[in-house]
């Protein structure tokens, strides 16, 4: 009977973290906190004992939180995780879209002007933080989870797979739903075939390098975002780093999703092959900068062997 009263003390302990998580760390929001797995006991009685701080989450913290959000991210069943991702699709496609619009008139290689379209840009990802769902370039922190072993190989491509497919359906369907509102036949339908010429025309290995640069930012943008407790302190660790990443002219896989098929609805003359050799090196590139540039890099720094 001595025994017994620990464990319970624990077990309270634990799900009274778990209820802290899921209001504090959007990426557990789409999950049932039943379901949410036994893995990420230890890292609630971690962050258990700030509970009653106001600051942000030390780094270490942030860490132990990414970790246990890949692992509930590859334990999501298959239908949800799509619906999640052609969300995420859809809500990178707006940011993109209000960037179209507020370059209407305006010279995008003026700094203020690209700065003033990242701020605008930046509404996807705040959308995919704040409001819940599936990106395939913030999926790149799930090494973390990967190279821990928490989630297996196949866990974590399934997941890419999955997310990346439903990301491209949620952008591309947007765009054609903007292609049916009359916005593209005019001024904004302009700027919007001008975009995937100058993208297109990107040499591979530049196309690779921005992409690579562009998801450290977005996935640095997501790491400070976890920091954050609340959600004005989320919005504002998500604008800066995706306002910087515009102003710099670098390549988002998902924004591209979206910014090709608009193009051709406002009659751009970019080929379809030209697109897709595009798209692969991005993607590439964005893969290497969030998984590599970040996920293990962090990894080493704050769950590496010599942290334990």
């Amino acid at each position: 009977m001595g025994g017994e009263r620990p464990a319970r003390a624990l077990n309270s302990v634990v799900r009274n973290g778990i209820s802290k998580l899921c209001r504090t760390a959007p990426e557990f929001r789409s999950k049932p906190r039943s379901a949410l797995p036994s893995s990420i006991a230890p890292v609630m009685i971690k962050i258990m004992n700030d509970e009653k701080s106001h600051d942000a989450y030390k780094p270490a913290n942030i860490a132990a939180l990414v970790e246990a959000g890949g692992v509930a991210k590859a334990q999501l069943p298959i239908a949800q995780m799509f619906v999640l991702a052609i969300l995420a699709g859809a809500f990178i496609g707006f940011g993109a879209a209000a960037y179209t619009a507020v370059m209407v008139g305006l010279d995008p290689a003026f700094g203020p002007v690209r700065l003033l379209g990242g701020v605008v840009f930046s509404l996807g990802l705040i959308l995919v933080i704040v409001g819940g769902a599936e990106l395939f370039t913030g999926n790149a922190l799930m090494v973390m989870a990967a190279v821990e072993r928490k989630i297996s190989v196949r866990q974590l491509l399934r997941s890419w797979a999955v997310v990346y497919a439903g990301n491209f359906v949620g952008a591309v369907g947007l765009a054609v739903a903007f292609g049916s509102t009359g916005l593209l036949d005019g001024p904004m339908g302009v700027v919007a075939a001008k975009i995937p010429i100058a993208k297109a025309s990107l040499p591979p290995f530049e196309a690779f390098m921005r992409g690579a640069l562009c998801n450290a930012l977005v996935c640095l943008a997501i790491w400070l975002s976890f920091a954050a407790r609340t959600v004005a302190g989320k919005i504002l660790a998500i604008l800066w780093p995706i306002s910087a990443f515009v102003l710099l002219g670098l390549e988002h896989s998902v924004a591209n999703m979206y910014f090709f098929p608009q193009g051709w609805l406002a009659a751009s003359n970019v080929s379809a092959m030209d697109a897709l050799g595009n798209m692969v090196w991005v993607t590439l590139g964005n893969v290497v900068g969030g998984a590599g540039g970040i996920a293990l890099s962090y990894h080493f720094a704050y769950l590496g062997r010599s942290n334990r």
